[in-house]
């Protein structure tokens, strides 16, 4: 996501939930072809090489976790909260998944078979 105004759509239609580290929005678009991510690091996440490190992070969750999802068209925003650049991989990990879960990202179990 490059644009403004797909942040702004994202944050008024959107789903999100908020954990200690991140707060991940998102909108299903079924004129989409697939996935379109955002990362929000403000000053308050911490300095430039730390905001750096977060995104990068970021982008590793989603480029490991996606292919799970049950719907890829949709809008994906993660937000770093204050304290995430102080937190590890797998505390990161584990909060992103943790709200990708409560928003329905994944296919529940008796749905994969």
């Amino acid at each position: 996501m490059t644009t403004r105004a797909d942040f702004a759509r994202v944050k008024k239609t959107g789903q999100a939930k908020a954990g200690r580290f991140v707060i991940l929005s998102t909108l299903a678009d079924p004129s989409l072809v697939t996935l379109r991510t955002g990362f929000i690091t403000t000053k308050r996440s911490g300095k430039a090489h730390d905001r750096t490190l977060l995104r990068r992070r970021f982008r590793s969750l989603v480029q490991s976790h996606a292919p799970e999802f049950s719907e890829i068209r949709r809008f994906l925003v993660t937000i770093a909260r204050p304290g995430a650049s102080q937190a590890t991989f797998d505390e990161l990990e584990a909060d992103w998944l943790r709200q990708a879960r409560r928003l329905g990202l994944f296919p529940r179990p008796e749905e994969k078979s």
